[in-house]
């Protein structure tokens, strides 16, 4: 069977830390899918990871030349956000050809086992220039910059010919075309504004009483609004995540919590995390000048606004302030008087990182919260944390 393998070789994954410790670039959530679930939907093929010798190859993570066989290979770029156009492009490449911008920057190849030189060299023979856009996500800002354009592409994708649950007459809904709500969701004594961007609420999902939401937005399978919440787009809220408060212009990745009153804005929350009641983020400084962030290679602009980075795993105390542009790293426990420092390394403990979270007490915390869900801890993730505790 055809299929897809995904390459972070050349998209500098470091660039997008804290999220990339912890996954591949193919498993951020942008819109309202994953950018391996648009690719593989889009396609209607199953996706491989392409080995890269390090410490996140997992079960899914191939040498292609051990896995081709008789098969045609679509070798795609990690951080490469699909289009119906793009697809259409891969899919009209015949074997060797490779999709190229008009700079020369490759993103997609089609291969066969006539294209494995080695386990490490494929020959490609022929580039084809595509001229229509190209998005991809090259740092961390990039995802909430983007969610607005990626959630109407998903929402499209994922509504199209289909059929929405019906609107209850208990919610105000302007332009309600633009607003699906899956099997199971709860929908109650909201009011809803579809005309400045799609609504889509996952299977299962709950919009509790009094909710204010304007589109583009998105709540994830099982995931929760409580009573209250107030939703600026563009939005996403991840699977089994929890929010209340306001929120604007964010994605939470999964299975986090932001559960009560507080801001949070221009924001990405990854998967386990925690912001305790009354956790604020600054997304503006009081200049109005543009936001500097940390990143692995010195700071960098993310433009006018910007919020909280926050890795997997992390959590922050009852009224936390969170400064303008913060990258809080994997599995930090954030507490402490005053703003936050811009950049609060893995595995700290409390704000001013000069105190590590000790490695098993760390385990066991995220055991506990990963029960609170019904899920425990796995070994792969076991082995990934030790890896960032040692090394990073």
């Amino acid at each position: 069977m055809n299929k897809i393998i995904f390459t972070e070789e050349f998209c500098q994954p470091e660039n997008l830390h804290p999220f990339t410790l912890t996954r591949q670039i193919q498993d951020i959530r942008i819109g309202i899918l994953t950018i391996r679930e648009k690719w593989e939907l889009m396609l209607g093929l199953i996706s491989y990871d392409k080995k890269e010798d390090d410490y996140k190859d997992l079960d899914r993570s191939v040498n292609i030349d051990e896995v081709i066989g008789d098969d045609v290979c679509f070798m795609i770029h990690g951080n490469v956000l699909p289009t119906s156009k793009l697809v259409k492009a891969i899919l009209r490449l015949k074997e060797g050809e490779f999709i190229a911008t008009p700079g020369g920057n490759s993103v997609a190849f089609c291969i066969t086992k006539n294209e494995i030189a080695d386990k490490y060299k494929i020959k490609v023979g022929h580039a084809v220039t595509y001229r229509e856009e190209i998005k991809t996500i090259q740092f961390p800002w990039d995802i909430f910059h983007l969610n607005d354009w990626a959630i109407r592409q998903d929402f499209e994708l994922l509504t199209s010919k289909r059929k929405s649950q019906p609107i209850s007459k208990t919610n105000k809904v302007i332009k309600p075309s633009q607003l699906f709500i899956e099997k199971g969701a709860k929908v109650e004594h909201c009011i809803i504004n579809a005309s400045t961007g799609p609504v889509y609420i996952g299977k299962d999902a709950e919009v509790m009483e009094g909710c204010v939401i304007r589109g583009p937005f998105s709540l994830g399978e099982k995931a929760c609004l409580k009573m209250g919440t107030k939703v600026y787009g563009a939005t996403t809220v991840g699977p089994q995540s929890v929010v209340g408060g306001e929120i604007k212009n964010s994605v939470l990745f999964g299975y986090s919590n932001k559960a009560h009153e507080g801001y949070l804005g221009d924001s990405v929350i990854g998967e386990w995390c925690n912001m305790g009641a009354g956790t604020t983020n600054s997304n503006l400084k009081n200049n109005a000048s543009d936001v500097k962030v940390w990143t692995p290679k010195g700071e960098l602009n993310a433009g006018p606004k910007c919020g909280v980075m926050m890795g997997d795993y992390s959590r922050t105390a009852v009224n936390t302030a969170i400064n303008t542009g913060t990258v809080i790293g994997v599995s930090c426990n954030v507490f402490g008087s005053g703003l936050t420092p811009k950049y609060i390394p893995n595995f700290s403990w409390g704000s001013e990182g000069v105190k590590r979270y000790e490695f098993e007490k760390a385990l066991l915390d995220i055991e506990d919260w990963k029960k609170l869900k019904g899920q425990i801890i796995s070994d792969d993730e076991k082995s990934i944390l030790k890896y960032i505790f040692e090394k990073f």
